[in-house]
C-alpha cells in the first residue's frame, strides 16, 4: 500500500516542459550537447546580407549560470568575399547578457574574428550590420594538449572560448 501510494505522488510530480532549461548546479557554465545543441545551432548564419554556413563540428552550445544558452560556432566561409572572409571567422548568439573579455554583449546574435597586432590576438565582435561592438585582447595557452579550431572549456564560474590555442574568459 505505502509503495502505491509512493509510486502514484512520483507520477504525479510536475515535469518540466520540452523547452524548459535548468539553470547550470553551483552557479557556473555547463556545456549542453544532443538535442539541445542540435535544435539551438543554426544552419547558416546571417551576416552582413550573407547566409553563411555555420560548422557544427567547430560549434559549443552553454547554459550561463542565469538559464540562458549562449552558442559559440565557427562559420564557412569559403567562397565568400575576402572582405568577409577577413572579418568573420565565427557566430555568437546570446539569450541572455554575457561578458567576452571584457566586452559587454547584450542578448542578440553576432559575428566574430580575430585581428592580429604587435604580436598579439584580439577578438573582435560585430552586431549582423557589421558595426563592431567591441573587442578583446586572447591570451596564449601554450600548455593545451589538444588544441581544437573552436572550444569551450569550464573554468569554475566562468567558462574559456578556445580557438586554437588562444583563449578568452566568458562570464
Amino acid at each position: 500500500m505505502m509503495s502505491t501510494i509512493l509510486l502514484a505522488s512520483v507520477l504525479l510530480l510536475p515535469s518540466p516542459s520540452p523547452g524548459a532549461r535548468s539553470a547550470p548546479r553551483n552557479h557556473a557554465f555547463a556545456v549542453e550537447t544532443g538535442r539541445p545543441f542540435d535544435a539551438a545551432l543554426p544552419h547558416d548564419f546571417y551576416l552582413e546580407g550573407n547566409a553563411i554556413p555555420t560548422e557544427k563540428r567547430n560549434a559549443a552550445l552553454l547554459v550561463t549560470p542565469s538559464g540562458k544558452q549562449l552558442l559559440f560556432a565557427l562559420l564557412d566561409t569559403s567562397g565568400y568575399s575576402s572582405e568577409v572572409q577577413q572579418k568573420y571567422i565565427g557566430m555568437i548568439i546570446a539569450e541572455g547578457p554575457v561578458m567576452i573579455g571584457g566586452a559587454r554583449i547584450p542578448v542578440g546574435s553576432y559575428g566574430f574574428g580575430l585581428k592580429k597586432a604587435g604580436g598579439k590576438t584580439f577578438l573582435a565582435i560585430y552586431n549582423q550590420a557589421g558595426t563592431r561592438m567591441g573587442s578583446c585582447l586572447m591570451k596564449m595557452d601554450s600548455r593545451l594538449q589538444a588544441p581544437r579550431p573552436l572550444q569551450v572549456i569550464l573554468a569554475g564560474a566562468a567558462a574559456r572560448l578556445y580557438i586554437g590555442r588562444d583563449w578568452v574568459e566568458v562570464r
